[in-house]
């Protein structure tokens, strides 16, 4: 080998040698090397790790219940079974010993558990819970708590530092750090309402129901979702920003449901091409096609043919962003809506209304989905029939709906609403369900 890299190579052992001896130092200049540690020792006592466990039971291997026991087939023994999981959660009110976390942490939950950071555990319970914007309120003895100040999310910008505390994989209170990716995220889940948060914050399964901190130690999202084809952290998560959280949670602390906003028209999305063909000079929005009798459009003045571009300081592009912008919002609220009507911008103040929700079981609507319950879809704008509960081992569950499940038609006819799904059901002895689940659509056969 050459001379020149024998040289190279001591010298580069050398520097080696001489790195790894050296201390970091504990200043620079004066000033103190920058930690997270202060902020991380201050907010980690307000979040919990949450255990939850649930009996169900295990589906017979003979199939139908009813085959079963026509044919005597005698009932297995230890037909149920417990199945655990764990979440996070973050104390916002430690004088009441409220604590805030996922829907889908607690959903179904037989019994819950918390961690406190010193370890001690409390059973709690749920006080109220919203699927549509996985968000739920539960609630422990209010004794040696400590709780997190909620911060305004609507002042989060990208760019912010921020941390994200939660029970990953089940290991206990893990701190992660990174900065806010981008804001206003939706189409994460295409049946609730969405203004996400995106961090690169490692958020992993178990952080569910999580803080994500910024650096004032003030609450600004719930850890809710992770995009990843592995399970694991890919530099993409979703928090529900705190101004939504501390809606939900008012509302469920205050009228013991969630009364969610309604402006009464029923939407369709106008892109550049379509307002092209309609005369219209704008670039995208939402196009009235129909107005409620008595609702809060009417009562604001809209009109059919209207096409609304901004609520509030929020600019709509789709169906979809408005019908987040108005069921993000709870009864009563005011808004102000901003949109285009014969070439001319207009603005007007809407006062929302409540949107009901109507519930069925599934045995008043055919006998193949006993077992399951539903309701009108509030978080479409097209409407369309949620599954809400499926019993494990019913019929329902064996003919394959899953909970969140929403039916958009039977027997290729419109299902938008109870009422429609109810008469096509009372016509038909054999059901084909349309049904959207996530992503991707599925077609279910219901005798």
């Amino acid at each position: 080998m050459s001379k020149t890299y024998h040289l190279f190579r001591a010298s580069l052992l050398m520097f080696v040698a001489s790195t790894s001896l050296a201390a970091l130092p504990d200043s620079v200049d004066g000033q103190p090397l920058p930690s997270l540690a202060p902020l991380v020792r201050e907010v980690a006592p307000a979040v919990v790790n949450i255990r939850v466990s649930q009996t169900v039971r295990s589906q017979s291997p003979y199939g139908d219940e009813m085959f079963r026991r026509f044919f005597g087939i005698p009932e297995l023994e230890g037909g149920s079974r417990e199945i655990a999981s764990a979440g996070s959660g973050v104390i916002v009110d430690a004088d009441n010993g409220y604590i805030l976390t996922n829907h889908h942490v607690v959903d179904g939950a037989d019994k819950i558990q918390i961690s406190l950071f010193n370890e001690d555990s409390l059973d709690a319970e749920v006080v109220g819970s919203d699927a549509a914007t996985d968000i739920a309120v539960i609630k422990v003895d209010p004794e040696n708590l400590v709780d997190l100040p909620i911060g305004d999310s609507d002042q989060v910008q990208v760019g912010d530092f921020v941390i994200a505390i939660g029970n990953p994989f089940g290991l206990g209170h893990t701190v992660t750090s990174g900065i806010v990716s981008a804001l206003g995220r939706t189409g994460i889940s295409r049946n609730g309402y969405e203004d996400f948060i995106q961090t690169d914050a490692s958020i992993n399964p178990g952080n569910s129901g999580g803080a994500l901190v910024n650096m004032r130690g003030e609450l600004v999202g719930i850890n809710s979702a992770i995009v990843s084809r592995t399970g694991g952290n890919v530099g993409i998560g979703f928090a529900v920003p705190s101004e939504i959280a501390q809606s939900i949670m008012r509302q469920i602390l205050d009228f013991g449901e969630v009364r969610r906003g309604l402006l009464g028209v029923s939407i369709q999305t106008i892109d550049t091409e379509s307002a092209k063909a309609l005369g219209a000079e704008v670039e995208s929005g939402a196009l009235v096609s129909a107005i409620e009798p008595g609702s809060a459009a009417e009562a604001a003045g809209l009109q059919v043919d209207d096409i609304i571009v901004r609520v509030n300081d929020k600019k709509i592009d789709d169906s979809r962003e408005l019908a987040n912008a108005i069921g993000l919002k709870g009864s009563g609220e005011i808004v102000d809506i901003e949109l285009v009507r014969e070439g001319r911008t207009r603005k007007v103040k809407a006062t929302l209304g409540q949107r009901t929700v109507t519930q069925s079981s599934g045995s008043d609507i055919h006998p193949g989905l006993q077992g399951a319950r539903f309701a009108t879809s509030s978080a479409s704008a097209t409407g369309g029939v949620e599954v809400t509960e499926v019993e494990s081992g019913s019929a329902a569950a064996q003919r394959g709906l899953r909970t969140g499940d929403v039916i958009i038609a039977v027997n290729r006819q419109p299902a938008q609403n109870l009422q429609q799904l109810q008469a096509i059901a009372d016509a038909n002895r054999i059901l084909f369900l349309l049904v959207q689940r996530g992503d991707r659509s599925l077609m279910l056969q219901i005798r």
